[in-house]
């Protein structure tokens, strides 16, 4: 029989520390893996890759995004689309901007949405307005705020619809500066794009991003579109996902060319209100789901933890700040696999910087969001 009493908390936190870092390998090779060592297969030749699509933005007062962006969706390299604008109780010039791309594309079909002193709305009213008066079965989402990187985004997207698919996942990244917090957006953006892509080429889809986003109209309605969580300002893209993705209906399109960019925030605040509306569709999700980023989240802390505190022992200081190195490498490589993949290879040397930041960031996010509370639907 061992002798327990000689086993003293040295060595307990080692031991603790080692399989937690065996989960996190697990983590990183057997879900993020996923991303970083995908080969996207040659799609083969199909109808619904030249199907017709109806593209839905909706907007509210961003008649200066419109007039510069709109042009580069209603000129896509595509046989057969239209693209629906919701014109969202604007007051600025977005109505104006619409009317003369009217008289220029016939493809553009203009809605407006007036606003009602009694009835107060969010996005989710206008982007249903969109889907009821779109033509087409095949919607793809977008933003005002969006530009596609490439005239063939339509074509890339609808590349999806293979093999059965009925909701196909884009990235949409934001637009590269050299400002701190625009790094940080991004590399935020990036490692929400490594959790639901990686999940969903695993067969575990559970969320997308309105920035590039594409389902079926028969599928909104056979999930009765927003109807369980209409209450919720967000979630027009996230939760209708949860409740309607599966392993069997749910495609990735992950080339170049299907990338949409997005102007970011320039301030912290405008960034932490967006985040803060994403973090209140959380607890709506599957539980399957909960499970499965609670877990993520809690290895990497834990891990952290039992770091650190290893690290005050003399006794094991060597053998944690292994660990680390050892577990710091392993991620890097991972995550230089995925940046590849989405385009983000610059934001790799600051890896270390933004985890240990965003370490401490997201629990004052999570706690702030008891306290602040955006309501605006602008995602």
């Amino acid at each position: 029989m061992p002798n327990f009493s000689e086993i003293n908390i040295q060595l307990m936190l080692l031991g603790c520390l080692t399989l937690v870092f065996i989960l996190q390998l697990i983590i990183y090779f057997g879900t993020f893996g996923k991303l970083s060592f995908f080969k996207e297969s040659p799609f083969e030749n199909n109808n619904t890759a030249s199907a017709p699509v109806s593209v839905i933005i909706c907007a509210r007062n961003e008649g200066d995004n419109l007039t510069e962006f709109l042009p580069k969706i209603l000129t896509q390299n595509y046989p057969n689309f239209e693209v629906i604008v919701v014109n969202d109780c604007s007051w600025d010039n977005t109505e104006d901007v619409l009317r003369e791309y009217k008289e220029v594309f016939t493809n553009l079909k203009a809605i407006t949405v007036k606003e009602d002193d009694y009835y107060k709305h969010g996005k989710k009213f206008a982007l249903m307005v969109g889907i009821k008066g779109a033509a087409h079965e095949h919607l793809l989402l977008t933003d005002a705020d969006c530009v596609p990187d490439s005239e063939n985004w339509i074509t890339s997207m609808m590349q999806g619809y293979n093999n059965g698919a009925e909701i196909v996942l884009g990235y949409g990244p934001y637009m590269k500066e050299k400002s701190f917090i625009n790094k940080l957006l991004r590399y935020d953006t990036f490692l929400i794009a490594l959790q639901y892509i990686s999940l969903a080429l695993k067969g575990k889809p559970y969320m997308g991003v309105g920035r590039n986003l594409s389902y079926k109209k028969e599928l909104f309605f056979k999930h009765k579109g927003f109807a369980n969580h209409y209450h919720i300002k967000s979630g027009d893209d996230d939760l209708f996902i949860n409740q309607a993705a599966d392993k069997t209906n749910t495609a990735v399109v992950l080339s170049k060319d299907s990338f949409t960019h997005s102007v970011p925030s320039k301030k912290y605040a405008e960034w932490r209100d967006q985040k803060l509306r994403h973090l209140s569709t959380a607890p709506l999700y599957k539980s399957s789901t909960k499970n499965t980023l609670g877990f993520y989240y809690i290895v990497n802390y834990l891990f952290h933890g039992l770091a650190i505190a290893s690290l005050c022992f003399k006794e094991t200081v060597f053998i944690a700040a292994g660990i680390w190195l050892l577990k710091i490498i392993v991620q890097m490589s991972i995550f230089n696999g995925a940046m590849k993949k989405l385009d983000e290879k610059d934001l790799l040397p600051f890896t270390f910087v933004f985890d240990i930041i965003l370490l401490f960031l997201y629990p004052a996010l999570h706690v702030s969001r008891k306290f602040v509370k955006p309501n605006k639907w602008k995602s």
